[in-house]
């Protein structure tokens, strides 16, 4: 897998929201869970809606084009009408969640 590089810095991301970025050419949507870090691509997998525009509840984010929700931690759907769960491709191999880690202050992503 790839190096780590930085995405944001952990200030720009409050608890509960989320802050798009752009890695390798591709949107991703970085979002902070009561501290954990997450990543995860930006377009929904029904209709390519932009997640990032979604809102967040709990570990969940809601799609704004058609209501399809999907898991944060995971990339699972939770309700349709998306079917196919929602995918990071920060790195060259796209896994159904992206490898994100926070330190000194900074979100990093590969």
């Amino acid at each position: 897998m790839g190096e780590f590089v930085k995405a944001a810095s952990t200030s720009e991301i409050a608890p509960g929201h989320s802050h798009l970025v752009v890695l390798k050419g591709k949107e991703i949507v970085l979002f902070n869970i009561d501290g954990e870090f997450f990543a995860l691509d930006n377009l929904c997998t029904h209709e390519e809606g932009p997640l990032a525009e979604g809102e967040i509840e709990g570990h969940e984010v809601t799609c704004p084009w058609h209501g399809a929700k999907f898991d944060i931690r995971t990339g699972d759907v939770l309700c349709d009408p998306a079917t196919k769960p929602w995918v990071a491709t920060t790195s060259a191999s796209p896994a159904p969640t992206s490898r994100s880690r926070s330190s000194e202050a900074t979100v990093l992503c590969r």
